[in-house]
């Protein structure tokens, strides 16, 4: 088994103003990390850092931003960490949303596989060098149950026909569980884990891209299965923590127990038409193909 102690070590995570995000920021911080927040709003993700270290009583993350939907800004961001630390030991995948109706971003992909799905794909790879330099070093990339409704259409991954707010949320977090996983394969003998996580139902501001007339119907049918925020993250905060955890990768977990995920989610072959799919969407040609360093 690999030694582990998180304190000391440097920790990234995306989506970190609110929700699972931020508790997870107020946990690793307490513990003894030092993390480096995310936000897609300067102000907001100021304060979050501000709040994070009055709660931890330490001093005060690093607040960095992106707006996950621009692949630009996420170029940005990579140079802006690499700017800041040489080395990062955690990567955690967890900013994400969702939208009432189908609409594009600025690389013309539809937004929610784009922020979900591509934008950790693209942030991974253009740290990964960082995070093998590190090793041993963890990834952890919050998924969803959801991914069990999901389905993958090449012909039609920004759902161009028949979109709903669940179908893209699902096939995103889908495309989550099986690049974590692929991720893992290609990543085995760098030190570098990658694990994928369901962290329980939260009533988190992902919700607020929800139509209006759904909103009621969540709160009446979702609300009483609801957890907090911070049972969320703690879940998250185990994968990144626990030092039996050290040598397990390609995993998929919910409720804080590993499980198998979806009969499409273990599918190999799949996975890899997503990773080169993927790469070709934010400009990765060749696809990256991870080796052990000499």
């Amino acid at each position: 088994m690999t030694a582990w102690d998180i304190r000391g070590k440097t920790v990234l995570v995306t989506g970190a103003t609110s929700g699972i995000g931020l508790e997870a920021s107020v946990a690793l911080a307490g513990l003894g990390a030092r993390v480096l927040m995310v936000g897609r709003d300067r102000a907001r993700t100021a304060a979050a850092a501000a709040a994070v270290a009055s709660r931890a009583g330490t001093s005060e993350p690093s607040s960095l931003v992106c707006d996950f939907s621009s692949q630009a800004a996420i170029r940005a961001l990579a140079q802006d960490v690499r700017a800041r630390v040489d080395r990062l030991d955690v990567l955690v995948n967890n900013a994400g949303g969702v939208n009432k109706s189908r609409r594009l971003t600025v690389d013309g992909i539809e937004a929610t596989f784009a922020v979900n799905h591509l934008g950790y794909f693209l942030l991974t790879h253009l740290l990964l060098d960082l995070l093998v330099k590190s090793a041993p070093a963890r990834i952890v990339t919050v998924a969803s149950v959801a991914h069990r409704r999901g389905t993958l259409d090449f012909d039609d991954l920004s759902f161009e026909r028949g979109y709903s707010l669940l179908r893209a949320y699902s096939r995103s977090k889908l495309a989550n569980v099986l690049f974590a996983a692929e991720l893992a394969r290609r990543l085995e003998g760098t030190g570098v884990t990658s694990n994928s996580l369901h962290p329980g139902s939260v009533d988190t501001n992902i919700w607020t891209g929800a139509p209006l007339w759904a909103k009621p119907l969540i709160q009446v049918l979702f609300r009483p299965f609801f957890i907090k925020a911070e049972l969320g993250a703690a879940r998250v905060v185990q994968l990144v923590t626990r030092p039996d955890l050290a040598d397990v990768t390609g995993q998929y977990f919910e409720d804080g127990a590993r499980v198998d995920p979806a009969p499409l989610a273990r599918d190999e072959s799949l996975a890899r038409r997503l990773w080169d799919t993927s790469a070709r969407m934010v400009g990765l040609a060749p696809p990256p193909a991870f080796s052990v360093p000499a």
